[in-house]
């Protein structure tokens, strides 16, 4: 795994000397964990494990307090272990000044405490995207990671569809879901389950609440699990009953063809708002568009949303080893909403749905 971490450190390597910079900070959890393997997570959003110094000398740093330091030796090189204590900021701005003079980092994380330290000792240089550019093209380990993590949802959504759900409440279904995940393996969910029947399912991202199930009304569920560190994402829409009403199969139907549609368009060199572009286009023959709400996906990896966002000013072009979800949805306030989402990973030949 090592060997792994070391060949991405490299490959970002080359994009600093790209841009000039002697080394780049990086503070985003699932960054430093891509090209480290130290913490995932950080503890809340006011506090950090840490973050890691990658230099164009290739002397690379990991800096944390003594909260993770056995951790860090897990993963790093003592040596290369610097463990600060009390005044992070300013310890980190001391440190961080012999290393370098030039530090680019990652202005969508760095707070303003840390910049204000290290503004006085270092030329810093905000820097957008760097790692994510690299995370958004998986390798073969991510690939079977994301595989086994998909296989999971898939079996613990087949598993629950084939139960009786009327009467139950969304919050019931939400923790069934959990357990079953963590049964299976998991670590954790990748995010908290959307469980929203009837009315409730026209809101795209609902929050599961503790009144029964109607019988004869739609049940969106789109849920997720974290297996070996990658996540799975995956969204269906089922009817409650037993006969569907016309109006939900004709919107589950059209669903499920844009989605035909977006997934046998992808190939590699597509603009992504190209391929965003194609679903709107289909809804909007079909007089739905302005149903359709929300972006057509999004990468997805170590963290459930990563780039690229597939929405319709994205700048980005599908590229072989991307993985993405593909979830086109229409919602109706008073009636409700269906959305089904597959993950899939852009080949050279076109799509493989997981």
């Amino acid at each position: 795994m090592r060997d792994i971490f070391a060949y991405r450190r490299e490959a970002l390597r080359r994009k600093l000397k790209k841009h000039g910079l002697e080394a780049y900070l990086v503070l985003h959890p699932a960054n430093r964990y891509y090209l480290s393997g130290f913490e995932l997570h950080d503890p809340q959003c006011n506090e950090s494990a840490g973050c890691l110094l990658v230099t164009v000398r290739e002397q690379d740093w990991l800096c944390t307090d003594g909260r993770f330091l056995e951790a860090a030796r897990q993963c790093w090189p003592e040596e290369a272990i610097y463990c600060y204590t009390g005044n992070r900021a300013g310890q980190l701005a001391d440190f961080l000044s012999h290393k370098a003079n030039s530090v680019g980092f990652e202005n969508k994380v760095m707070s303003y405490e840390i910049f204000d330290a290290l503004r006085c000792t270092l030329d810093l240089v905000p820097m957008q995207g760097l790692v994510e550019e690299l995370r958004m093209v998986k390798d073969e380990f991510e690939i079977n990671a994301l595989h086994r993590s998909c296989r999971l949802n898939h079996d613990v959504l087949t598993r629950l569809q084939s139960q009786r759900l009327a009467g139950r409440s969304e919050a019931d279904i939400a923790w069934e879901l959990e357990k079953s995940f963590r049964e299976g393996g998991a670590s954790e969910l990748a995010f908290p389950p959307i469980v929203a029947s009837g009315v409730n399912s026209c809101r795209p991202h609902h929050q599961p609440g503790g009144s029964a199930l109607d019988n004869h009304s739609p049940l969106l569920l789109d849920t997720g699990a974290r297996l070996n560190d990658y996540c799975s994402d995956q969204s269906r829409t089922l009817w409650i009953g037993e006969t569907p009403t016309t109006a939900f199969q004709s919107t589950l139907d059209l669903v499920q063809q844009a989605q035909k549609v977006a997934i046998d368009s992808i190939r590699p060199g597509l603009a992504v708002k190209d391929l965003y572009a194609k679903v709107t286009e289909f809804f909007r023959g079909h007089g739905v568009a302005e149903n359709f709400p929300h972006a057509l996906g999004h990468g997805i990896g170590l963290e459930t949303h990563e780039p690229p966002g597939l929405g319709s000013r994205s700048p980005d072009f599908l590229q072989s080893g991307m993985v993405l979800t593909i979830e086109p949805g229409l919602y109706y306030p008073g009636w409700g909403g269906v959305r089904w989402e597959h993950m899939v990973i852009v080949r050279e030949d076109g799509a493989e749905v997981l």
